[in-house]
């Protein structure tokens, strides 16, 4: 294949609507049948994990105010207080963390096997998997799509869905604290004292739009790019396997062999531009979480300064600041993960409708195919 030929195919989108769609026609049948009682248990888990983390955040950035408020007072006996409520609401935490995590992995693990077992079904029936790789096309390697996307594809949405959620009452409940706490900003204006109420709330919501908006920018491309990766990193793996079936050869010779030698070489070539993708997207992600905290700061010095503001409620603001950010660049945070499950479930949809064309292509049963 010429370059030319290369960089036109890159061109031709690798994740879209219709393998999408064709994946959670599959994939959601995990939701309903008999054992759809476990699924939506586990939700139900997760979502209370949700909420009652919520509370403990909320009491946690009550604790940050009465803290520092105590400490600007010098009131050794309510930062003694202040020390012991700590730890209760910390373990909390922490025991909320956990116990999210064995429903966040049990329901991936459940939706793994199932899909994984649907798909197994689907390829092996009617002997559909001899058909499916003498079709036309882009080689389908359904092993990979099995094996490894079926498994991205079933990890991450509960993931995204999880903390989307919890980035939607984080934000709803903090931007509330940020309202309250920051008050109205006096500024003044062609000699007039104007005020602007809530002026936090703004800040962060300009802000988020910013990164939200340089993070989409730089790592728009990211999962197609993912994309080419996985079918390169599979046509790699397939042409290994069928080395066993060539003459003997050395090591060295099998490595600079023409299928294997140019499918190392596609490899090499997308994780390059992945690599690309990843720089551009962590400038953006590891910039916003140095400087989110460092904004909300700066930007409650002239409360303090105008003594509008104690220390206490101060950093209270500034670490709501973080947490509204935190929520409103979920995108931001979430971007490659979301673009590797976009990559991953396409394929795996992919392969579903290429068994689709198949079995509408195979013959009735009750023909009777004719005498040798």
């Amino acid at each position: 294949m010429t370059p030319t030929a290369i960089d036109l195919d890159d061109e031709v989108p690798a994740v879209g609507a219709k393998p999408l769609r064709r994946f959670w026609r599959t994939a959601l049948g995990f939701w309903r049948g008999d054992g759809a009682w476990i699924p939506w248990a586990l939700i139900g888990l997760l979502i209370l994990c949700v909420v009652s983390q919520l509370v403990v955040q909320y009491r946690l950035n009550l604790w940050n105010r009465d803290f520092f408020n105590a400490l600007e007072r010098r009131d050794g006996r309510d930062i003694l207080q202040q020390t012991y409520l700590l730890p209760a609401l910390a373990a909390s935490s922490i025991v909320l963390a956990a116990t999210a995590v064995w429903g966040r992995m049990s329901f991936q693990r459940r939706w793994r096997e199932w899909l994984t077992s649907s798909l197994l079904e689907l390829w092996l029936s009617h002997d559909n998997y001899r058909r499916l790789d003498a079709g036309p096309g882009e080689p389908q390697l359904a092993e990979y799509r099995i094996a490894e996307d079926a498994r991205i594809a079933t990890d991450a949405p509960i993931d995204l869905v999880v903390g989307l959620l919890a980035s939607l009452l984080t934000a709803a409940t903090f931007v509330v604290v940020l309202w309250t706490v920051g008050g109205s900003l006096t500024f003044d204006a062609f000699d007039m004292a104007l005020q602007l109420p809530g002026y936090l709330v703004f800040a962060s919501f300009g802000y988020a739009m910013i990164t939200t908006g340089a993070m989409m920018l730089v790592g728009r491309r990211m999962a197609h790019v993912i994309e080419r990766k996985n079918q390169a990193e599979s046509e790699l793996k397939f042409a290994v396997a069928r080395l066993h079936t060539s003459a003997p050869q050395t090591a060295a010779e099998a490595a600079q062999s023409a299928p294997v030698g140019f499918a190392l070489a596609e490899v090499m070539r997308h994780w390059r531009r992945l690599r690309g993708q990843h720089v551009r997207t962590t400038l953006v992600s590891h910039g916003n979480t140095l400087l989110a905290p460092l904004v909300g700061l700066i930007l409650c010095v002239p409360q303090y300064l105008n003594h509008a503001m104690s220390l206490g409620e101060v950093t209270q603001a500034a670490a709501a600041f973080a947490a509204v950010q935190g929520a409103f660049n979920w995108l931001v945070d979430n971007y490659p993960r979301l673009a590797e499950w976009a990559s991953s479930a396409s394929r795996v949809g992919i392969l579903l409708l290429g068994l689709d064309v198949v079995e509408q292509a195979r013959p009735p049963s009750n023909v009777r195919r004719p005498m040798a």
